[in-house]
């Protein structure tokens, strides 16, 4: 099997499984309750907390655990009431999650991209505006690897909030972005990126899927999605997922240490894989290098079927996608692609590559030459 869509899922490192399973069976114990092993448990979890915090540069207070990025998403937006005056700013290439959470608060704009999927700036201080109460923006474009120029436009946010204090306006403004994506293969740093809200995810970055946090910042009240036994800071009740923190934890802190090393090597493959795809007919390699997290490697290849290329891959034990996994099992058009300017012909032939942990240049020397072989027998099928 060679395994190619690292953006979509990761298998749970060793670490981390080694570190949840005692929360499986020995130390069981529910972290509220009162007798010293639950005790022990609730400084565990708390611990991984602050571990998984640490790499943000931030505290375990900070954060408020969830099931995942998009319950994450979702507990971000509840600062913001449907149909009030307050409007939303997102981007043209966001997850299903921000696009959704934006049409049920019903006033929002979206930001322009350009053909490499990164937000146009002019365009964002455009439709930035003095009703603008909430933006929402991912670090990595879940498609196409694009990382945002996220603190040049955290600077545009605070000369707008300045703004507003000098003229006396009340209306506050907070950012939200989604790092769910670029997490594990970039610094994500809260004061370097000057934001008040960050998603995070565990299932991205070599931990168990049904994870993942919130990063709150001190001046941010949210509303509970929520509510019971006051866990999380009353903003998610229920019994803490322990077994789960605690090998997000082990699995965030494990790529935090390898980041460099892992870039690096991801880099390496990357250059080497793009260069033996190189001569497939009409191929065109998507978004920009130098402004591209190192392990995406998404294609088009215009006249093709991209479904049925996936499809002859897995019979070959090769596998990828066609975009953001959410979208693709829907059969949905890719909103991302459009928004870059392509035709319904390149995005009808739209593949996503992207490599993670256990690829090596043994598979991509295999796996570009089992894509050769699918291409060239689909290219003589049509040609018939």
């Amino acid at each position: 099997m060679i395994y190619l869509d690292y953006a979509a899922a990761t298998p749970v490192s060793d670490k981390a499984v080694k570190a949840m399973l005692p929360y499986f069976s020995d130390d069981f114990f529910n972290p509220s309750a009162a007798y010293l092993p639950a005790v022990n448990v609730r400084r565990a979890y708390e611990a991984a907390k602050d571990d998984i915090a640490h790499v943000i540069g931030a505290k375990g207070a900070d954060l408020v655990m969830t099931s995942g990025a998009t319950e994450a998403t979702n507990l971000a937006f509840s600062l913001i009431a449907a149909n009030q005056d307050e409007e939303v700013l997102i981007s043209a290439v966001e997850h299903p999650s921000v696009i959704e959470n934006a049409k049920r608060v019903g006033k929002y704009q979206t930001v322009n991209v350009d053909k490499n999927g990164r937000v146009d700036i002019d365009d964002f201080k455009a439709k930035l505006t003095a009703k603008t109460h909430f933006i929402s923006i991912c670090l990595v474009s879940s498609e196409l690897g694009t990382i945002q120029p996220i603190s040049d436009l955290a600077r545009i946010v605070t000369e707008e909030r300045q703004r507003r204090a000098f003229a006396g306006e009340r209306t506050p403004l907070y950012f939200h972005i989604d790092a769910s994506q670029g997490l594990g293969l970039m610094e994500v740093k809260i004061n370097r990126l000057g934001v008040d809200l960050i998603t995070l995810n565990a299932a991205k970055v070599y931990g168990p899927k049904g994870i993942g946090a919130l990063y709150v910042g001190h001046n941010v009240r949210l509303k509970p999605l929520a509510v019971g036994g006051g866990q999380e800071m009353g903003l998610r009740s229920g019994t803490e997922n322990v077994p789960a923190t605690i090998a997000f934890a082990a699995a965030i802190t494990e790529a935090e240490k390898h980041l460099n090393g892992e870039r690096k090597r991801l880099q390496m493959l990357k250059t080497k894989f793009r260069q033996s795809l190189a001569d497939l007919p009409n191929i065109c390699f998507l978004g920009k290098e130098k402004i591209q997290l190192v392990n995406f490697l998404p294609i088009t290849l215009p006249g093709l079927d991209a479904e049925r290329l996936i499809y002859a891959l897995e019979d070959r034990e090769v596998y990828v996608s066609t975009g953001a996994a959410c979208a693709a099992s829907k059969g949905v058009k890719s909103a991302t692609l459009q928004a870059i300017g392509l035709s319904d012909e390149e995005i009808a032939g739209s593949l996503r590559i992207t490599m993670g942990k256990f690829t090596d240049e043994e598979s991509i020397a295999e796996a570009s030459k089992i894509i050769h072989e699918v291409v060239m027998a689909e290219l003589q099928r049509l040609a018939k």
